[in-house]
């Protein structure tokens, strides 16, 4: 466990850079006034999350791995980074849906009918917070494992 702190520390500064970004997006209008820009803004978050894996991988390879660290080595660290983002999802996704943005699900509802992009049942069956813990979940499971492959080959150092 002592071995893998690093990890669990860099898992833990990507769930906080989330919540703060959420927070970000909340302010922009992207929940709300400027929901209609969400889609495409929200996607700017892939900036911060690349830059944090790297600075984890780089983190793991000095201090633990001598600065000597192969592509599996460091993609096991990003795997396991991964991990613990998932487990700490349901509690981010609430901590977001509950605290940060209470009305996203009934604003985000109503801006996909009003555009005709869902009817009202399929907006409530899809906007929801059941449904957002599976897919940030899944998302963050896939994302990070292929964020995890390709950070661990740029960041690899051989001897």
């Amino acid at each position: 466990m002592k071995k893998r702190l690093i990890e669990i520390k860099w898992g833990l500064i990507f769930v906080i850079m989330m919540l703060l970004w959420m927070y970000f997006e909340k302010a922009m209008g992207w929940h709300d006034v400027n929901i209609a820009d969400h889609a495409t803004y929200t996607n700017l978050v892939a900036i911060p999350s690349i830059l944090i894996y790297v600075f984890a991988l780089i983190d793991k390879r000095k201090k633990h791995f001598d600065n000597v660290m192969s592509w599996k080595q460091g993609f096991i660290s990003g795997l396991i980074i991964t991990a613990v983002v998932v487990i700490l999802t349901p509690l981010s996704q609430l901590i977001t849906h509950e605290l940060i943005t209470p009305d996203y699900f009934e604003n985000v509802s109503a801006y996909a009918v009003n555009q005709g992009q869902k009817t009202n049942e399929e907006a409530l069956q899809y906007f929801n917070l059941g449904n957002y813990l599976w897919q940030a979940m899944i998302g963050a499971a896939v994302l990070g494992i292929f964020t995890s492959a390709l950070v661990a080959l740029f960041v690899r150092e051989s001897s």
